[in-house]
């Protein structure tokens, strides 16, 4: 049942990626229509502010744009190697596991269930409302509670939607693509419009490489984090590679196309932001396609907030399902607690999972700002990437027979894993607090792990007591446990006797009891 779930979600990223690419005038195959769909997102209408801000100058920036693309590649390179190696669907905690062992994995999957997901979500949303609020508040910015009020009610009625129906969130995900495509097209073509008019002063040379004020080398590795934040979805393929057909030809095929048309698409949006707008001006936005749109749209300038908050609004509901799969994916093999590991008896949807990330990310919305978060999320993103890469070379030494489809250059992994850990290293320094947060996050999954993973022999109380949610849940949320943790004689008993009331779906075998 869930693999139909999963099927039927897949169709429609596809279409939508497919969409893009009609548009674009450039598609080739359904895997590079993937790939290049999951990584064009809301995050080029929220990351610009963040890196001409750490960077200090118009060039600068854009050389992080391009330089952003580039690292992108080569991360892509790598993944293309493990993804047809170890033929698993399910990413870096795939690879992680199966190369260092199950407690680097489980802390990857730690890590995005509380820190990755939701953290982006709140990202989303914030700038969902921020674009949504910018017009009734032309001269200043949106009130703080005003912001956070409406993330919260975007983020509750689409867990509504996905708690309701499958089919509904997918047809939203279809449906808000368009808003995604409007608003980089307007952008570009507007921007182009204008440098054609000869309004390009602020992208000469000796303009664009007026520094505010120098930035440090800490203050660059922050503006290539606020930009690896647009680039994020560069590994989506590698979360379905059982599902791509002929991963040894298309999924390097893919990265070759996909990750220069984005940085290309990238570059020429961010070129046309600053046609249009001083750095000063950009800097004081709180929404800087909007601030675009006013300066050059006119009347028709209402289509640039609309078209973000579509973008955005799709981007919030996309995230939300496939944060809450995680969640499913993680306790249906026991690394999260059963009660994740439940769907909807009638609607097939994994409403304890989904409330679990609603919950999380309405936390860290109260709690962060919009570019720290960014910040937050990158870093960890990031060093997950730099464990994964790490795992490849480990795996070569460990394994040097293993027949390997795709064998990057060993300059690749080792030219990333130089800029990973610089790019770390001096983020670290310049943000101590936000990056350091993360980090000791990431590592509280050391004890849960041990404690609630490693630890086979617990006393029967333990497991009645972790057992009693998904009873609870079964009686008052009518849904399935999915079978993939332990349960003790006394549950095992009590979900015997009332089959009607809770159904076991067991993942082994694919029949209810």
């Amino acid at each position: 049942m869930y693999m139909q779930i999963g099927r039927f979600y897949n169709s429609h990223i596809i279409f939508s990626n497919i969409s893009i690419l009609l548009v674009l005038c450039v598609y080739s195959s359904n895997t590079f229509s993937l790939s290049t769909g999951n990584i064009i997102g809301s995050g080029i209408f929220i990351s610009p502010k963040g890196v001409l801000e750490h960077s200090g100058s118009v060039g600068l920036a854009l050389i992080v744009w391009v330089l952003g693309g580039c690292i992108a590649a080569l991360g892509s390179l790598c993944y293309a190697e493990l993804g047809v190696t170890i033929p698993k669907s399910g990413g870096d905690y795939s690879y992680v596991t199966e190369i260092f062992g199950g407690l680097v994995g489980f802390l990857l999957l730690w890590s995005a269930v509380l820190i990755m997901y939701p953290t982006t979500l709140a990202v989303i949303a914030l700038t969902f409302s921020n674009y949504v609020l910018q017009p009734v508040f032309p001269d200043c910015v949106p009130p703080y509670m005003a912001t956070r009020l409406l993330s919260t009610v975007c983020l509750l009625f689409l867990t509504w939607v996905n708690c309701s129906s499958v089919r509904l969130a997918t047809r939203i995900q279809d449906v808000f693509t368009v808003g995604k495509l409007a608003a980089l097209g307007l952008i570009i073509v507007v921007g182009l419009v204008q440098i054609c008019k000869g309004n390009y002063e602020g992208l000469t040379p000796h303009v664009a490489f007026e520094f505010s004020r120098t930035p440090s080398v800490g203050q660059v590795a922050l503006a290539f984090l606020q930009a690896s934040f647009a680039f994020s979805g560069w590994n989506f393929l590698n979360y379905v590679t059982e599902e791509v057909v002929e991963p040894r030809r298309n999924l390097p095929r893919a990265i070759y196309i996909s990750i220069p048309l984005v940085t290309f698409v990238y570059t020429l949006t961010n070129i046309a932001y600053f046609s249009a707008m001083s750095p000063e001006e950009l800097l004081s936005s709180n929404a800087v396609a909007v601030t675009f749109g006013e300066k050059l749209l006119g009347m028709f300038s209402v289509i640039m907030p609309i078209s973000v908050a579509l973008s955005t609004f799709g981007g919030i509901n996309g995230y939300l399902f496939t944060s809450s799969r995680l969640c499913f994916s993680g306790a249906r093999e026991g690394h999260l607690p059963s009660l994740l590991a439940m769907i909807h008896f009638k609607n097939c949807t994994p409403i304890p999972a989904l409330l679990c990330c609603c919950t999380a990310t309405i936390v860290i919305l109260c709690i962060g700002e919009t570019h720290n978060l960014i910040n937050y999320v990158s870093f960890i993103n990031y060093l997950s990437y730099g464990v994964t890469i790490a795992g490849l070379l480990y795996y070569r030494w460990k394994k040097p027979k293993l027949y390997r489809p795709i064998k990057v250059n060993l300059l690749v992994p080792v030219t990333y894993l130089m800029f990973w850990a610089m790019l770390l290293g001096f983020s670290l320094y310049s943000e101590p607090v936000v990056c350091g947060v993360g980090l000791v996050i990431m590592l509280t999954g050391v004890p849960v792990y041990f404690l609630g993973v490693h630890w086979k022999s617990k006393p029967k109380c333990i497991y009645d007591f972790i057992g009693g949610c998904p009873l609870q849940s079964c009686k008052y949320m009518f849904v399935l446990i999915i079978t993939g943790s332990y349960f003790s004689p006394k549950v095992s008993e009590f979900l015997n006797s009332n089959s009607t009331e809770c159904l076991i779906l067991s993942n082994l075998s694919g029949q209810t009891p």
